[in-house]
């Protein structure tokens, strides 16, 4: 009965860590799925390797080095999720998109904000910063986000790689140079980013203006150099005239969506929901997440994947008449 309940204890224990590690494995992964799929899959492996744990580190060190073996043999096969801008440049706005990229791994939204809100910040789960760390080697990536937004210490990222401090500060040091670069690309997605109130704020004027396809009020909202990609195609567009060009044309289907607020990546989202053609209700179309800089909206990402999105984020699977 004693192991038994040692037992128990121990799997509680590992338990505690699965919402800080699912935030980690997003950020390493780029894939919510995947995330929790290597997190179940480190706690099964920790479980499994308990009397292998001699105490000489902490505990939360041990499971994350756990979990980074798995990341790092997941990210084994070198390929690596991107958005539509990190393959091309932006298209205009008054052209139909190209056959999607199935093929294409791209980075998903996580649902909610970041598993483990208290030991990070919303800028460092949603999307353009995930995208940005997919361009840093794996043990760079990790050595970042375990260093930078989970504040473990140079010394505990050494014992975790079985490396040394000197290591460990100069891959951090060259990490931060290359998200440098990629965050102060034209995107200007370095810029002061909103507060809460101010996002809420916009977030509702953007669902409203949507919804009444007011094209001005979009306007008023959005940056000069705000950003609509639509994965899983690779077109992505940039600047309010060509957005607007873009709903008005080939996107001019959405005019009368109905769209319902949630949460991605600590940001506004919304699950857009399209008119039927015989009026009978509305069904899903994309899951829309919106991030912000600078009091305006920065960015729209449009996710066409809406069999699982919706379903993963507690979307309705269609609205009903009026």
């Amino acid at each position: 009965m004693g192991e038994t309940r040692a037992a128990v204890a121990v799997a509680e224990g590992l338990e505690e860590y699965r919402g800080e590690l699912t935030g980690y494995c997003y950020r390493m992964l780029g894939s919510y799925a995947e995330a929790e799929d290597a997190v179940q899959e480190a706690l099964v492996r920790a479980w499994r390797n308990m009397d292998r744990f001699e105490g000489r580190s902490a505990l939360r060190t041990w499971v994350y080095r756990i979990a980074t073996n798995v990341c790092l043999d997941t990210l084994a096969s070198g390929k690596r999720r991107a958005l539509p801008m990190d393959l091309s440049g932006p298209s205009g706005g008054g052209t139909p998109p190209a056959p999607p990229q199935d093929s294409v791994l791209w980075v998903e939204p996580c649902p909610g904000g970041d598993p483990e809100t208290a030991a990070t910040t919303v800028e460092s789960v949603r999307l353009a910063f995930v995208a940005a760390l997919q361009h840093l080697p794996p043990r760079q990536r990790a050595t970042l986000i375990l260093r930078d937004v989970l504040g473990f210490s140079a010394r505990e990222v050494a014992d975790l790689h079985g490396s040394t401090v000197a290591s460990v500060n100069s891959a951090l040091q060259r990490a931060r140079a290359t998200l440098a670069d990629r965050r102060h690309a034209p995107d200007g997605s370095a810029a002061r980013p909103s507060d809460d109130g101010v996002r809420r704020v916009l977030a509702e004027r953007y669902a409203t203006a949507f919804s009444r396809y007011d094209m001005e009020e979009l306007k008023m909202l959005l940056h000069v150099d705000a950003t609509l990609c639509l994965p899983p195609y690779a077109k992505w567009m940039r600047g309010v005239p060509d957005i607007q060009a873009w709903l008005t044309g080939p996107a001019i289907g959405c005019r009368g969506s109905r769209l319902v607020a949630t949460v991605a990546n600590g940001s506004p989202a919304f699950g857009q929901y399209r008119p039927q053609a015989d009026g009978t209700g509305y069904v899903p179309w994309a899951l829309q997440v919106v991030e912000f800089r600078d009091d305006r909206i920065s960015g729209i990402t449009a996710y066409r994947d809406t069999d699982r999105l919706f379903c993963l984020f507690g979307l309705p699977d269609r609205l009903g008449e009026g």
